[in-house]
């Protein structure tokens, strides 16, 4: 019997997984792989607080103004993705485990980034997720959802995380 390997488009959001592991926030987390044409991993992200300060800001989603909350401070899985790179992005896939909000959309639109697979897409009605949808047509780039649920667990010695 032949041993069955993941497929790719698998193989890359489970990446993409993996790396949503290292966010540190409490209610979503989100990561991203940037693949090239040739299947060859270009830069990985995941949602979390600027570089060397995430310990200064809050993780909550609510308080008395906004910059008690996360939204203010958080920089995207996508985002994280593309700023850390120094490849060219033009032609590349994004695989994300959320679907891009509207700031992510432009930086994906703007990097070159052709196609954006994603898993899941639980914003899909407000308004943010019309307007990144809106700008992710305009500029052409493809948007595919994989119908598979990637659950993935990793163990460093003693310590399980899972999403």
């Amino acid at each position: 019997m032949k041993n069955k390997s993941l497929y790719w488009d698998g193989y890359f959001m489970a990446l993409a997984k993996v790396s949503a592991l290292r966010s540190k926030d409490p209610s979503t987390k989100v990561g991203a792989c940037v693949v090239n044409e040739n299947k060859r991993i270009i830069a990985l992200g995941y949602n979390g607080m600027p570089k060397g300060i995430d310990d200064e800001f809050p993780w909550d989603r609510e308080g008395e103004s906004p910059k008690e909350t996360k939204y203010a401070y958080v920089v995207h899985a996508e985002m994280n993705a593309i700023l850390n790179t120094n490849n060219n992005l033009q032609g590349c896939t994004i695989f994300t485990s959320l679907y891009p909000c509207s700031s992510c959309a432009k930086t994906i639109a703007q990097s070159g980034i052709s196609e954006v697979v994603y898993e899941d897409d639980k914003y899909h009605d407000t308004e943010d997720a019309e307007i990144a949808r809106h700008i992710l047509n305009a500029s052409n780039i493809k948007t595919r959802k994989i119908e598979i649920d990637t659950n993935v667990e990793v163990q460093v010695g003693k310590n399980k995380y899972k999403n």
